[in-house]
């Protein structure tokens, strides 16, 4: 959890951000602003004996975080000053890991609500429940349009999109990072499946991969349920045989899934991955579940569906 502090001159800004569980302070200190090198080279001094410092980028933005990320981890919490919800994104993202903590400025009670939404979402795209499900089905079927995403990140083992046929079922596809004699690895790609198929992304909400392209967002998950958000470089439309794969929980729950009948497509397991090729009845892959319904990409949990 990043630290997360308000400073505001307006009174009903300051109850709004109480109501929120957000601390206020008044006098951040030791506040640093950083304009040169040498401003820089006094956040790391005072880092030396502070529990945490404030710095403030009065121009660049980026640069200055990314030098003082390297220079103070794990010696104190590196606090950015911002003055806006998405000054706060970009500082907590920075080099991945973002600062320690973020302090906005603001007597906007709009500005505020637009920080609060962008926190919950900042935590919220953190973990997600995977659960281990047995393979039920494994059917060669017919060619298809099937949709390869080239992303903006270079994905490892274990880590992939989460992607599946019905809404309450999604399957953890690898991307393509495992060593192979006859085609060089993509990092970068996930060999997604059927351009029908749901893909998960930001804000708890699912798209069509036929929907997607340049410039989205997607989530990027691993066996643990740890998820990141990347952009989509390139979305790729290509016919090529198919094959449907279903799956189920140990309470019933049901996953099925339309993948390329390729080698290099792999779901992700608990220990490792396994090719679609090499995949059989009685076989684990690592699935998320979920109740109720989608609509327009949202989750409507009071919603009966039927999926089959």
């Amino acid at each position: 959890m990043k630290a997360v502090f308000i400073k505001t001159s307006n009174a009903d800004v300051e109850h709004d951000a109480k109501l929120a569980r957000l601390q206020t302070i008044k006098n951040p200190e030791p506040l640093v602003i950083v304009e040169t090198a040498k401003d820089e080279e006094k956040v790391t001094n005072l880092a030396k004996n502070s529990k945490r410092v404030f710095v403030k980028c009065t121009d660049w933005k980026v640069i200055p975080l990314e030098n003082l990320i390297t220079k103070t981890r794990g010696k104190a919490e590196l606090i950015s000053v911002v003055s806006s919800a998405a000054e706060a994104k970009l500082a907590l993202e920075v080099m991945e890991l973002g600062v320690d903590g973020v302090l906005l400025e603001t007597d906007s009670a709009a500005e505020l609500q637009k920080f609060s939404k962008m926190l919950e979402e900042h935590e919220s795209k953190e973990r997600i429940e995977l659960e281990e499900a047995t393979v039920t089905k494994v059917q060669p079927i017919r060619t298809g349009a099937r949709a390869c995403l080239d992303t903006c990140m270079l994905m490892k083992e274990g880590q992939g999109m989460l992607l599946g046929s019905s809404s309450q079922g999604i399957a953890l596809v690898q991307a393509e990072v495992v060593e192979n004699k006859l085609a060089s690895t993509r990092p970068f790609r996930v060999n997604a499946g059927a351009v029908s198929l749901y893909v998960m992304v930001p804000k708890n909400r699912t798209n069509y991969l036929e929907e997607m392209k340049a410039g989205n967002e997607v989530i990027v998950a691993d066996r643990e349920g740890n998820k990141v958000v990347t952009n989509v470089a390139r979305s790729k439309v290509e016919i090529r045989p198919l094959v449907l794969v279903e799956a189920a929980s140990k309470n019933g729950s049901v996953v099925k899934v339309i993948l390329q009948n390729a080698e290099t497509v792999r779901l992700v397991t608990a220990e490792g991955s396994k090719a679609v090729t090499e995949l059989a009845v009685g076989d684990k892959i690592m699935a998320h579940f979920e109740e109720g319904a989608r609509h327009f990409g949202m989750l409507l949990k009071e919603e009966t569906i039927i999926e089959k």
